[in-house]
């Protein structure tokens, strides 16, 4: 299924983190945190500000950092995704 954000908003995938042993322990999926990064799929078209279209400063294909609670999660086709606003992303990977 193909999606397209609308406005300033955009589709990202997170980026599973390698599994980490404190202690020798290992943490169970279900007490573990989700990651705060992911990978840009798609974007909107930007926003609009007077009349006129603002583009986005992410695009697609950029790996990006985001707040903890930040956006919507979705699912389709069996995989994990989140949409959330351009103003929710704190910075891009370089």
């Amino acid at each position: 299924m193909k999606i397209t954000p609308l406005g300033d908003r955009i589709l990202v995938r997170r980026i599973e983190e390698a599994e980490a042993k404190r202690g020798g322990i290992i943490i169970p999926d279900t007490a573990k945190e989700k990651p705060q990064q992911g990978k840009v799929i798609a974007v909107g078209k930007g926003r609009m500000e007077d009349g006129k279209r603002i583009p986005l400063e992410v695009q697609k294909g950029e790996k990006i950092l985001f707040g903890k609670y930040s956006g919507t999660e979705i699912t389709l086709d069996g995989e994990e995704y989140i949409i959330m606003r351009e103003e929710d992303v704190l910075g891009i990977m370089g």
